[in-house]
């Protein structure tokens, strides 16, 4: 089997880096395992989290404030981030960038056009976010229940995505084996897939986080947009118009006439994303490659790595925790 090729230091919130005496109290306090790349994973609110990557979590929930019009994009990692940046990004900025061949998607990663909000927290307590242009985008990990409750008290969107537990174990652990110190070797494919399955992986367990923004899409459902990577792909043009008329941009006659649905989705499309040159060259200020956020990108790439027991584990996890709410992924 293939490996990914491994980086030779860890990005920052990845490292453990020196912390204050009441920050290791917390982390003294709670459950704490072997991580897949850095040396531990702590369980805070439910999910686990790298120790720099919780310092991030516990200040942004301190300290950031929320403003009404705010649209927060989440996933669990590995679950169409990327896509989602860019495809929200060009919807709610078409209107200030008419000209697909001078947009910030062809010069600029989507990671760097939509600050990351915990990993953006990292070290610090206030940062200023003035200049974004309104509507705001963040992008976050985050379980619902450990958004800073500034989201929930504001009129903010939440834009979730989610992708089918099979592929996002399989792009997670190729992604992770990438960011991993080559003198560690690549992480095993039997030993990641336990972790996951017990829910030991970043801001896992996967099935509580997605099951968390499902129900709460169906108890506010003007606050919160479920939408599968899968639906995404197999019908584009159909949710990006719903996309749009959920973040209160909907597509204009004339737009629709003029094929600026497709011009999105052109520009903000795997094909097109990954051969750019940026994408190809450049680094995210945290440390990763932007190319190691262009894998695949395939519906049903799983089925290649995961065998007959693995994907039968995985359903039957799927199953139990998803079939009482009337979810299938």
């Amino acid at each position: 089997m293939p490996r990914p090729e491994q980086c030779p230091s860890l990005p920052g919130y990845l490292q453990e880096n020196e912390s204050s005496e009441e920050f290791r109290d917390l982390i003294g306090s709670i459950p704490t395992e072997k991580g897949w790349v850095a040396n531990h994973l702590h369980q805070y609110q439910g999910f686990w989290h790298t120790t720099r990557q919780l310092q991030g979590v516990l200040a942004c929930q301190k300290h950031f404030q929320a403003q009404d019009g705010d649209i927060f994009l989440v996933t669990t990692p590995k679950s169409g981030s990327t896509w989602l940046k860019a495809i929200v990004f060009a919807l709610v900025n078409r209107v200030s960038f008419p000209d697909p061949k001078q947009h910030p998607l062809l010069t600029n990663n989507p990671h760097a056009l939509v600050p990351f909000l915990e990993m953006e927290y990292i070290g610090k307590e206030h940062l200023d976010f003035t200049n974004l242009t309104f509507p705001r985008l963040f992008s976050t990990h985050l379980p619902l229940m450990s958004l800073p409750k500034s989201v929930e008290d504001s009129d903010c969107k939440v834009v979730y995505l989610c992708r089918n537990p099979k592929d996002t174990f399989v792009s997670l652990w190729h992604f992770t084996n990438k960011l991993r110190p080559v003198d560690r070797g690549a992480g095993s494919l039997e030993e990641t897939f336990d972790k996951f399955c017990r829910g030991v992986s970043l801001y896992g367990p996967f099935w509580d986080h997605v099951l968390g923004y499902w129900k709460g899409s169906l108890e506010w459902p003007q606050r919160i947009f479920f939408l599968k990577y899968e639906d995404m792909k197999n019908e584009p043009e159909v949710q990006l118009r719903r996309l749009s008329e959920f973040l209160g941009c909907p597509f204009s006659l004339e737009e629709e006439k003029s094929g600026a649905l497709d011009e999105i989705l052109k520009l903000c499309s795997f094909e097109n994303l990954s051969n750019l040159e940026v994408n190809k060259i450049g680094r995210l200020p945290s440390g990763e490659e932007h190319q190691a956020f262009f894998r695949r990108g395939e519906v049903g790439d799983s089925m290649h790595y995961l065998t007959d027991k693995m994907k039968e584990k995985m359903d039957m996890i799927t199953e139990q925790k998803l079939h009482c709410y009337s979810l299938k992924l």
